[in-house]
């Protein structure tokens, strides 16, 4: 009887929590991948070579401070009660940092305001992160926490496809914007970050209202800033000793995940470059690789409760691999390799993001939730120079062998297959059940 009304009232916040995933997708989608980063990085803001650089030291810049901040956060978090509480204040954020992206007109003088602004978004996004999935456990059961967490990742694609597509229409590939805006100092492109604030705070609703604080700890001790870095070694070290299959787990995630990361990050330039993709065709493909990304981590999340994360993310990882020597070898037929090899990898892609988080969160000691999660951003954010570094030698290796340009993009797959590979290996020593040894 008691575990049935644990789960009903677990059962309460679920989609709400799940909808975060959804609320949130204006970021990733709007101000990381499509629509902000051509903004910025446009001729009006200075030139292109100088904006890209810009771009691309504002958001290192950005990963650092999340890989120094996110432990210390997610544990203070834990310990004070107040995960729900900092959710909503990151959130309300980055509404704000969104909507003051608004006032970005395209001069230069505007580029290093707009890229510090956008920067400081990235690192919060990345902290409402540790908040977010640490409070998984409080919404689901051992039964179902990878189906949930599967179905929360693939509802944020549909999410990103949903506004994507709003944009373009109603704002910024049309003559005649919704409301009446006007196009000149790129107003119509501007009023989309008005709109991702507005659609941010209204799809966290449910959440606010849904999901319970966690208490407080007993007993705590006040501590300064200095004080929870002090008492950081203390805690990783007891962390080895509670949960070493989970420690592992951090480093070879680590490696994998930034390996994920690059299949997103680098697939806009494959296409591009190594395909002959136009503009328009690289963002019809943005939205069908969005779409199949979904439908694969809900797929993936059935599975995760199945057969486990461990073999879900495997299997993934196995199947992206694949994918993405395939798209290599057949290169030489066309844009119809990579409508089918691309879309494969973004198959695979979702199951293994989505696994990943319900890992830890399955074997994660209980009151910790924030401080591991708070790690896992920590540890993908040390490493996240890796699929970079790969792709730029593969191609470069090519550039040297006598690859011509265009040709020698496609070398850069392979890159990213090596940092999967490793991952892949590096996973296949961690227990697929760890034991989490209770103090």
């Amino acid at each position: 009887m008691a575990n049935t009304e644990v789960s009903a009232k677990k059962s309460k916040g679920t989609f709400a929590w799940a909808l975060w995933d959804w609320a949130e997708q204006p970021f990733p989608t709007i101000f990381q991948t499509f629509i902000f980063p051509i903004y910025i990085t446009s001729s009006a803001f200075g030139p292109e070579a100088d904006t890209s650089r810009a771009l691309g030291l504002a958001t290192t810049l950005a990963g650092i401070a999340v890989a120094l901040a996110a432990p210390i956060f997610g544990r203070r978090t834990d310990e004070m009660g107040k995960r729900k509480f900092w959710l909503m204040m990151n959130t309300f954020i980055l509404a704000g940092v969104m909507a003051s992206l608004f006032f970005i007109s395209p001069t230069p003088s505007m580029l290093w305001l707009g890229l510090i602004i956008f920067s400081f978004g990235g690192f919060i996004q990345e902290i409402a992160f540790i908040n977010y999935y640490a409070m998984m456990r409080q919404v689901t059961t051992e039964s179902n926490i990878g189906k949930v967490s599967g179905f929360a990742w693939g509802l944020g694609y549909v999410g990103g496809i949903i506004l994507l597509l709003m944009s373009l229409v109603g704002f910024v590939q049309t003559e005649t914007p919704w409301f009446g805006i006007p196009t000149n100092d790129a107003l119509n492109v501007r009023a989309v970050f008005l709109f991702s604030a507005v659609w941010i705070l209204v799809w966290s609703i449910p959440l606010f209202i849904s999901v319970k604080e966690i208490e407080a700890k007993k007993d705590l001790a006040k501590e300064n800033i200095i004080e929870s870095y002090y008492k950081l070694w203390g805690q990783l070290k007891s962390l080895r000793r509670q949960a070493p299959q989970t420690f592992k787990f951090l480093i070879s995630s680590a490696i994998y995940r930034d390996g994920l990361s690059g299949v997103f990050a680098f697939g806009g330039a494959l296409g591009s470059l190594a395909f002959g993709f136009e503009l328009a065709e690289v963002i019809l493909f943005g939205i069908a690789a969005n779409l199949v990304s979904g439908i694969g981590a809900v797929i993936g999340g059935f599975a995760d409760d199945k057969i486990g994360p461990k073999r879900t993310i495997m299997i993934s990882l196995i199947g992206l691999t694949i994918a993405g020597f395939s798209v290599f070898l057949f290169a030489g037929y066309g844009p119809i390799t990579y409508w089918i090899g691309g879309l494969a990898l973004t198959l695979f892609v979702g199951p293994a993001q989505a696994a990943s988080r319900s890992f830890v969160a399955r074997f994660t000691p209980e009151g910790r939730e924030g401080e591991v999660f708070g790690l896992y951003m920590t540890t993908g954010r040390a490493v996240s120079f890796v699929s970079p570094l790969l792709w730029t030698t593969a191609i470069s290796a090519a550039l040297a062998m006598g690859v011509e340009n265009a040709q020698a993009t496609i070398y850069g797959i392979l890159g990213l297959m090596v940092v999967l590979v490793v991952g892949t290996l590096l996973l296949a020593t961690v227990d697929p059940k760890p034991q989490v040894i209770t103090d």
